[in-house]
């Protein structure tokens, strides 16, 4: 669990732009809208572009519709009302109902549009945030959250579905009022409408100066927001270490004081908001007093008539009401605004490093043999921060069907050799040739499909345990899957699950035992035909009973193939072709097993200390 999160104060200071620098990512959390975020969110409209243009139509409609309300009742009450022609009003109320019947007609299809096109936005950018993250390499992966993806894909990502299919439709559609309106009343009188405009400024003033503290407020939630989306799944996926260390009460202290950073911002929002909508209200009142004094005087005057002043007033609330609508519409647009800047900088976040644009793939001889691969590493170096190197100068040649055995304490550069060879990373220094090909110019793509890795901790997929299996060839025949199982010899302990191998693994494999997914995974591997074999620390899991029926299998598995063993069991090591021990990211022995306990040195302190791990074990 990280150190906790102080809560930060709110600043009375919201016209500077802050940054909060977090996991070495600099977000901006305050910020106006952007009309280029806009654009880009409407390309993803494209697949439903014909629904988007039938919107704008009716949103436009319905945006005259609603003034042609009033329109229409002060033309009844002003003539078959004052005339008392009920024939007359008889064709009137018939259009007003007529008019009704209209607009609700084309409000169901503008709402179920809405949605439809919401739906599409929101489809196509989780299907781009995924396509893309996928793509990113490991260092991605070991700098960035799960909390923080996760918190795009979900709560940035619907508040865009907000932004699209209700902030932006329902805006025009008051806006859209206001102007109609605004045409109306100019029409109805004119000198009465220059007031209007006159006041319109007062109206402007307000909101830009809410704007600004709206705009801080709902960027600095978001962002207290993904710290919470985070530390959730930190600790949801944590929550073995905490159960066993008893920290429930600590972590459950520190998510307090996460939420409570959110509830600052959130309830800072909400004030400033509740200041706006009110005081946008209030002027609408005080615009009417002032619009009173004005038409009272023109009727007086002889200017206009009191029908004229009552469909004018009628007309001014159709006016005013849409501006604490859009106030508050306002506020959800930053929100969303806020949800676009961080899904779009997700998106664009560019890889650490690519594929060549020349890269190709790597023959595969396979058809014809199962040839292992060829493996050099010259005078390589390597740091998962450039400026920090975990590895140092390392040279050897893995020749095709040789087992390099990898040895050393804990961070002494093994896995990072490991991460080399599966093109994971790349070298910050000398060159990895695989089959006499530097790794850049070489396609990932190619290099994992013939590559089989276990690991000690392996991944299972919500499934069954074939389909588990059949991760590493997705076509393979049930015959397939179950010779492979076989020539491990652990067949039979797959079909003594309780529904064989349809058995449900559970999330990330909590159904099976350790040892059982380790048999998965072993399965898994050698269903890839690979050439190239990585066990890391495969073996740690199985019992020695279960490791012991495996050893001809793994020799079967390794035969031919080019494998990089991370040993932790002597028997992993000794029939090894070339052991390799590394220390603090450097070569410091190698040679065979006979070979180093004969020059008693710091491979034989080692093997003397594994000796007497299984010996007591």
């Amino acid at each position: 669990m990280k150190a906790p999160v102080q809560p930060r104060p709110v600043e009375r200071d919201v016209g500077l732009v802050r940054r909060v620098r977090e996991d070495d990512e600099e977000e901006i959390i305050q910020k106006p809208l952007e009309w280029s975020l806009i654009r880009r969110l409407f390309n993803y409209t494209a697949p439903v572009k014909g629904k988007l243009t039938a919107l704008s139509v009716t949103s436009l409609v319905r945006a005259a519709q609603l003034p042609a309300f009033v329109w229409l009742a002060t033309l009844i009450i002003k003539g078959p009302i004052t005339t008392g022609d009920t024939t007359m009003l008889a064709w009137g109320v018939g259009a007003y109902a007529l008019l009704a019947l209209w607009t609700d007609g084309m409000f169901h299809f503008r709402q179920r549009w809405a949605l439809e096109i919401g739906e599409t936005v929101v489809n196509g950018l989780r299907a781009e945030i995924f396509a893309k993250v996928q793509r990113q390499p490991m260092s991605f992966f070991n700098r960035v959250k799960l909390g923080r993806i996760i918190g795009r894909l979900t709560s940035d990502v619907e508040a865009l579905r907000v932004g699209i299919q209700d902030v932006l439709f329902v805006s025009v559609i008051q806006f859209g009022q206001m102007i109609f309106t605004a045409v109306v009343m100019a029409w109805t009188d004119w000198a009465l409408f220059l007031v209007v405009l006159g006041l319109a400024p007062v109206l402007w003033v307000i909101n830009r100066h809410f704007r600004v503290r709206l705009s801080h407020y709902s960027r600095a939630a978001t962002d207290s927001f993904s710290r919470v989306t985070a530390t959730l799944a930190e600790s949801v996926n944590g929550i073995r270490v905490t159960q066993g260390f008893v920290r429930q009460e600590t972590n459950a202290g520190l998510f307090r004081q996460l939420l409570a950073d959110h509830s600052l911002f959130s309830v800072a929002l909400a004030r400033t908001s509740a200041i706006l909508t009110p005081l946008l209200e209030l002027n609408s009142q005080f615009f009417v007093a002032i619009l009173l004094m004005f038409g009272g005087w023109r009727v007086f005057e002889g200017h206009m008539g009191v029908g004229e002043l009552i469909t004018f007033f009628l007309l001014a609330n159709q006016f005013f009401a849409p501006i604490a609508i859009i106030g508050n519409q306002y506020n959800q647009a930053l929100v969303a605004m806020a949800g676009a800047e961080r899904v779009f900088k997700l998106i664009d976040t560019p890889p650490d490093w690519e594929d060549a644009a020349d890269a190709t793939p790597l023959a595969d001889p396979r058809g014809a043999a199962a040839a292992g691969l060829r493996v050099e590493f010259d005078h390589v170096s390597f740091g998962y921060d450039p400026a920090r190197a975990v590895l140092h100068d390392v040279s050897f040649t893995a020749e095709p069907g040789q087992t390099i055995a990898l040895v050393g304490h804990t961070g002494s550069g093994k896995s990072s050799i490991i991460n080399l060879v599966a093109k994971f990373y790349l070298p910050t220094a000398g060159a990895l040739r695989l089959d006499g090909r530097e790794v850049r110019t070489i396609t990932s793509r190619s290099l994992h499909r013939q590559m089989g890795m276990v690991q000690q901790q392996n991944f299972l997929f919500s499934g069954t345990v074939l389909d588990n299996i059949r991760v590493a060839k997705p076509e393979a025949s049930d015959a397939e899957v179950r010779a492979a199982a076989a020539r491990l010899d652990c067949l039979d302990v797959l079909e003594a699950l309780p529904q064989g191998l349809l058995t449900e693994v559970g999330e990330r494999g909590a159904a099976l035992s350790v040892g059982q997914r380790q048999l998965v995974c072993f399965t898994r591997a050698l269903l890839a035909d690979p050439r190239l074999v990585i066990l890391d620390e495969a073996t740690s899991a199985i019992d020695a009973l279960t490791e012991a029926r495996l050893q001809h299998a793994l020799a079967a598995l390794l035969h031919g193939r080019t494998s990089f063993v991370v040993a932790h069991r002597l028997s992993t090591i000794r029939h090894a072709d070339l052991v390799l021990v590394l220390d603090q990211g450097r070569i410091i022995e190698r040679g065979t097993h006979p070979e180093l306990l004969a020059r008693g040195g710091h491979y034989a302190a080692l093997y003397r200390q594994f000796v007497q791990v299984e010996e007591g074990g």
